[in-house]
């Protein structure tokens, strides 16, 4: 990279427009627009110091559920699935989110970028992690709403869960994520765009006029542009796909109860299902708040071109896509924050989230409904009444795994009347006339068996 005598102007053909939508500046283009991305010095320093504040409060989210994850380990407390994915997603987060942090401290300082003291290796380093970290956590939320998913709707239980999809899930989700890594890495793919390091190509103009490749890869570039859209639409549509289907699910089994009446250990599992679909809920909504709003905005004004506020710009494409980690955070402690509240009332909200952060000043039980979802078990449970399904039997179902309630359990024998049985007989008299008289002790004791 070379600039001119004032620092400000690239020699030579620069680089094409950026993946990031915000190449587009406010004002007027002027020298300082095009290798900033941004129209003036100022806002170049509010999105840079905007995008560290945002990436530091995720990284701090995100080691919070990582370290609740470790101390249940080490206090030989028995984690599910649910509590498992939360550590990947977390340990994902924290690998993207430090890479946003560190942001143009590690780009090359040739590119003249505010606070560039980089070098070609830390610019591949943290496009590499940068990618990582993305795939990673897109895959995750992916699989946190997969788990809650089968769990309420399919009738699984944890175990059922982890047996079967759990580690096949894991394998297949750190393949993808560090094979999309590593490929930009080995045709040096990774390359400055606004700021950050990302999967870019670097172009020039050869002797003839023509554009040249001075480093990476066109179809690299192609490729993981199409990767990274694609990633984002899918994770936001399966994730929406996943909560409204469980929301549905549970509606129609509030509908059901409202309609018989139905009552008991049902009611039970009902509970259970309303505060899952409660945490897939406030984790979808983290997801829109920090993706989702930033892929609708990029579509705005890839497609439509419309000119984008610089406040709305910095907000949705430089700080909140790298807050995921703390929205997760609160979602994640909100059961137990909520106990505290109900223990010491008057507590702020604010208040009962220290104190459940920070156990050591206080003692803080955790919350029946903190987290581990393996106390949600649906084969304990009868299902919604006059189904007659093998799989979901109803309350009339005479299975002994299932009992309804005109079940005939074997240690309730049925008593037997034998008043019409002994009269029947003495009725047929032998020649002296002597009734015989009828021993139904065995037969009691035979129908109890």
């Amino acid at each position: 990279f070379q600039k001119s005598r004032s620092g400000r102007v690239w020699k030579g053909q620069r680089i094409i427009k950026s993946m990031c939508w915000q190449s587009q500046p406010d004002s007027k283009p002027s020298a300082f627009a095009p290798y900033s991305c941004f129209a003036n010095a100022r806002q170049e320093i509010v999105a840079e110091v905007f995008r560290k504040t945002f990436s530091f409060l995720s990284i701090i989210g995100s080691s919070y559920i990582v370290a609740d994850v470790i101390r249940t380990r080490r206090n030989d407390k028995a984690t599910d699935p649910y509590q498992r994915i939360m550590l990947c997603l977390s340990t994902f987060d924290i690998l993207f989110s430090s890479v946003c942090f560190l942001g143009t401290w590690l780009t090359p300082k040739e590119t003249g970028w505010l606070w560039s003291v980089g070098n070609t290796n830390s610019c591949s380093t943290q496009g590499f992690f940068t990618v990582l970290g993305l795939m990673g956590e897109f895959l995750y939320q992916m699989a946190l709403s997969l788990n809650v998913l089968i769990l309420i709707v399919f009738g699984w239980n944890q175990d059922k869960f982890a047996a079967k999809v759990e580690k096949p899930m894991h394998v297949a989700i750190i393949a993808v994520a560090l094979s999309t890594a590593l490929v930009p890495l080995a045709y040096q793919s990774y390359n400055p765009s606004c700021g950050t390091c990302w999967s870019m190509f670097i172009a020039d103009k050869c002797s003839n006029g023509e554009e040249c490749i001075v480093r990476g890869s066109r179809t690299v570039f192609v490729a993981y542009s199409y990767i990274q859209g694609a990633t984002l639409f899918i994770m936001n549509v399966f994730c929406t796909v996943a909560m409204v289907w469980v929301y549905l699910h549970v509606r129609r089994q509030e509908l059901k109860m409202q309609e018989y009446n139905f009552r008991g250990h049902n009611e039970e599992h009902h509970r259970e299902s309303k505060r899952i679909r409660k945490i897939l809920l406030l984790y979808t909504l983290s997801l829109y708040l920090t993706w989702g709003v930033y892929a609708a905005t990029a579509n705005l004004y890839i497609f439509l071109s419309l000119n984008i506020p610089f406040f709305v710009r910095v907000l949705f494409e430089s700080s909140l896509p790298s807050s995921l980690g703390f929205f997760n955070m609160l979602v994640y402690f909100l059961p137990n924050s909520l106990k505290y509240q109900e223990d010491h009332p008057g507590t702020w909200l604010v208040t009962s989230y220290f104190h459940v952060l920070h156990p050591n000043t206080t003692r803080v039980e955790d919350s029946p409904d903190m987290n581990n979802l393996s106390r949600f078990n649906t084969s304990t449970v009868d299902p919604i009444p006059f189904h007659t399904s093998t799989e979901q039997p109803g309350p009339f179902h005479t299975s002994t795994e299932q009992p309804g309630p005109f079940h005939t359990s074997i240690e309730q024998p049925i008593p037997l009347d034998t008043t019409s049985t002994e009269k029947r007989i003495s009725m047929n008299t032998t020649s002296t006339d002597q009734p015989i008289q009828l021993d139904t002790s065995s037969a009691e004791k035979s129908l109890e068996l």
